[in-house]
């Protein structure tokens, strides 16, 4: 058996050995075949990045008196102890590669990162309540937060600096006070790319400044507080903020591409991967059945694409239409009911009380039980008859 002593932290060491138990005739005819064992190693703690005993509180204050309770924040713009930060380097600056590893937020799930890592002054290290290390794309906030768990604002600051707003995502940074060369461009994309993968840099070598867009929001929040009051290849002192909505057609384009593919991109995996297997013709058992329902008896006849999903979405329709059809309920007020024929025609009373359809009409209401008698005749003139007016 091959030596399998301790290793060294945050490796990943695969040993190899002979077949155990194996005859002698058997390892020389496969003395190819090794059995692998892989050792996992604890990831390396992280390392302090300055003394415990000089680390000191860094209380922000406002420039401001009077505090906006709509968009929470001081009125009057910077904080005052970043009016002269730009006028002196940051006391430190994160490595990745010798700074990164593990704390006490490995073990608590969706733990927020260090914003002391990222400016290179934890005096914490291995006993830091949050994560050292680079944000990935598995590595999700809630909109309202940035990836240091700080509460974002509903409106930029006035010097566009501070922590965000949460009304639209931002991954572009501004980049001010660049000392400019040849190859600046370069050096750019070399300094901000330690942060994170970097979607475009761009440099305007006339003012100095640049633009800096990631391809997550995270590793951009995350190069902001990294890069600020930071230097490139000079002893210049970088100005780093957040960049306003570029008005550049082509950009707002661009961005709303980008946010349609990561739409598609969220449903695709939120479907199973038969559905999206199919949809996207990968799966041989769905062509086939697709060609032979496609068909439409036609012998040799291939359905477009175009023809098969609007006969598809015809027949979706038809069967949603068929669910939300009401069933047959009984109407609240019921049809007025016939009224019941005669058997046998009522001759019109001669000399009556009630003409005929006022008879017809009480036969209807009494079921038909209603009799009319004929007036009685007079024998002859009234006889008799006198008045009051006449005298005796």
């Amino acid at each position: 058996m091959a030596d399998t002593a301790e290793p060294a932290p945050d490796a990943l060491v695969v040993t190899e050995s002979d077949a155990p138990n194996a005859p002698a005739e058997d390892q020389q005819l496969e003395s190819a075949k090794k059995v692998k064992k892989i050792i996992r190693r604890k990831k390396r703690p992280a390392r302090v990045q300055a003394d415990p005993a000089v680390a000191k509180a860094d209380p922000s204050t406002q420039s401001g008196l009077t505090w906006n309770i709509w968009y929470s924040k001081h009125e009057g713009g910077q904080r005052g102890d970043e009016q002269h930060s730009l006028n002196k380097p940051a006391p430190g600056r994160c490595s990745i590669a010798k700074d990164s590893g593990y704390t006490r937020a490995d073990r608590t799930p969706g733990a927020f990162f260090c914003v002391h890592f990222a400016r290179g002054v934890c005096h914490k290290g291995p006993e830091c309540e949050y994560l050292h290390r680079l944000p990935g794309i598995h590595d999700l906030f809630q909109p309202n937060v940035d990836c240091f768990g700080r509460e974002k604002h509903s409106d930029y600051r006035d010097d566009m600096g501070g922590i965000g707003s949460f009304q639209r995502q931002n991954r572009v940074l501004y980049v001010g006070r660049i000392h400019v060369t040849d190859d600046i461009e370069e050096v750019v994309s070399r300094h901000f790319s330690e942060w994170g993968q970097i979607e475009r840099a761009r440099v305007l070598t006339g003012r100095g400044i640049g633009f800096v867009t990631y391809t997550n929001e995270a590793n951009a929040q995350f190069a902001k507080e990294a890069m600020h009051q930071q230097a490139l290849d000079h002893e210049e002192i970088l100005n780093v903020r957040w960049a306003t909505v570029d008005p550049n057609p082509m950009a707002q384009k661009r961005e709303a591409r980008r946010l349609e593919e990561q739409a598609a991109e969220a449903i695709r995996r939120a479907l199973p991967e038969a559905f999206v297997a199919e949809i996207e013709g990968r799966d041989p058992e769905a062509r086939k059945r697709k060609k032979i329902e496609g068909s439409f008896g036609l012998n040799g006849y291939d359905v477009p694409d175009d023809v098969w999903h609007a006969r598809t979405r015809q027949l979706e329709a038809s069967a949603s239409t068929q669910q939300l059809e009401a069933p047959e309920q009984q109407p609240m007020i019921e049809a007025a009911q016939p009224q019941p024929e005669f058997e046998q025609a009522q001759p019109e009373p001669e000399n009556g009380i009630f003409s005929n359809s006022t008879v017809a009409a009480l036969r209807g209401l009494a079921g038909g039980n209603v009799t009319t008698q004929s007036a009685p005749k007079s024998s002859g003139p009234l006889v008799g008859y006198g008045s009051d007016d006449e005298s005796d």
